[in-house]
């Protein structure tokens, strides 16, 4: 009786895990094995921050019992892969172990980019994504340290900065640009970010880059030097200017590389039985056309796994992503993005509202087209709804009526103050409309919130 093909899977990340979930519920006989040197359960990327600030354990980031694999099937293999040998559809492990495929899929997603900078490999020196770059953090941040510099200012860094400042280790922050993340966010935004974080007594230096990094007899760091000739005396420095695909062991080989596993928009490489997805993967084709070659958010990683998952079992189906959405945290302030918002555009090309609050913490922007049609949402500072988001700019709503049923778009719960109506009032003001701004609240009325 022939064997079942062995579809085997490098990464156990939110890609891989949902590719391997997904195929077993598609197709009962399929033998998948998941490969992972990380950890050999699968757990969540984004809570590693709360483990080092004691609210959670390890263990409790595992979202499934570890005893879901053997039911599902799902083989786990802890193990690093050394090379992968294409022309016989094997694996060689760091151990010398060989392991055979019929088909495999590459999720092994990113790692924290390295400039060169001198003096990046000393001790006290690291990144921050893996399970063993918290650990480190830990074994480097446990006693001694009078300061912490940190490189490079996105999410991972403000995720960083927080947890150090979480243990009274003062941060000073590195930025090259002129405005935290302005290379993403607009001005505005921008700035509400920046002056948050000083208001988080994190020194933040804006226009300011690493230039070198000094050790210590024992080689560990003891300071570092910017591009502005400052010497900053600190004990650990964190580096968070992004991440790279993960694909080092790939490269030299038949497979088909850039900066990630060049893929099409069916996930297929130009190595036959072979797929990437993930943070790993580089579309030849944008999927569309606000959307980046490389893909490194946790939805889309997802959407990677569930899409080819269907299509290796399936009638192949491309890669369709829909409307762009993001969020994070900026230390207690919630940030939702959906479609397009760049930085920056042409005065006169876009229709652009922008509000914020007094407090200067919560404030909401809505790009739109020359005809008033949705393009794109920035809010920070309070939640809104996916479906109502997606489906507006989907269906090209106009900012009336995005603005007229922004009501029903607030997921905040009922004793929030409702931003939503100061929002709508702006909006009529500046561009007008035949829509009514919600009323009042009764809550409102009775405790008085000012919005």
């Amino acid at each position: 009786m022939p064997q079942s093909p062995h579809v085997v899977i490098i990464g156990n990340g939110i890609s891989g895990v949902t590719c391997a979930r997904n195929l077993r519920k598609m197709d009962s006989s399929v033998r998948i094995t998941v490969i992972s040197g990380e950890s050999k359960y699968f757990f969540s990327r984004t809570a590693l921050m709360y483990v080092f600030m004691g609210h959670m354990k390890f263990e409790h980031t595992q979202p499934y019992e570890n005893h879901f694999w053997d039911k599902s099937r799902i083989a786990l293999k802890e193990a690093w892969v050394e090379t992968v040998d294409f022309a016989k559809k094997s694996l060689v492990f760091k151990s010398g172990e060989t392991l055979p495929y019929d088909t495999l899929v590459i999720a092994t997603g990113s790692k924290p980019n390295k400039f060169g900078w001198p003096g990046q490999e000393l001790i006290g020196v690291q990144g921050l994504y893996s399970k063993q770059d918290l650990e480190l953090m830990e074994e480097n941040t446990q006693s001694g340290i009078q300061r912490a510099v940190i490189v490079g200012g996105g999410l991972i860094g403000i995720e960083m900065a927080e947890m150090l400042a979480y243990k009274k280790i003062p941060v000073t922050f590195l930025v090259r640009e002129c405005g935290f993340w302005n290379n993403i966010l607009p001005k505005e935004e921008s700035e509400l970010v920046g002056r948050h974080i000083l208001e988080h007594h994190i020194d933040l230096r804006l226009e300011c880059e690493l230039k070198e990094i000094l050790s210590d007899s024992s080689g560990r760091v003891s300071e570092v030097i910017t591009s502005k000739g400052e010497k900053i005396d600190c004990q650990f420095v964190g580096l968070t200017a992004g991440v790279t695909p993960n694909i080092e062991f790939l490269k030299n080989t038949d497979l088909e590389v850039d900066r990630g596993v060049k893929v099409d928009e069916y996930f297929r490489t130009n190595v036959p039985d072979v797929y990437a997805i993930g943070d790993c993967a580089e579309f030849d084709k944008v999927p569309a056309p606000d959307r980046r070659p490389i893909e490194q958010v946790w939805y889309t990683g997802r959407m990677h796994g569930e899409t080819l998952a269907h299509n290796l079992c399936h009638e192949p189906v491309p890669y369709r992503p829909g409307v762009w959405f993001n969020s994070a945290k900026f230390l207690d302030i919630e940030y939702q993005t959906y479609g397009t918002v760049p930085a920056t555009w042409e005065v006169g090309q876009l229709k652009n509202f922008y509000w914020e609050h007094s407090s200067g913490k919560v404030s909401f922007r809505m790009l739109m087209d020359l005809e008033g049609k949705v393009l794109g949402v920035n809010n920070f500072g309070f939640r809104l709804r996916h479906e109502v988001m997606d489906r507006a700019i989907r269906e090209k709503w106009s900012g009336g009526k995005v603005m007229d049923r922004l009501n029903h778009a607030n997921f905040d719960p009922e004793f929030f103050a409702p931003y939503y109506i100061s929002i709508q009032e702006a909006f009529k003001a500046e561009f007008g409309g035949n829509f009514h701004p919600s009323k009042k609240t009764f809550i409102q009325k009775l405790f008085g919130a000012k919005v």
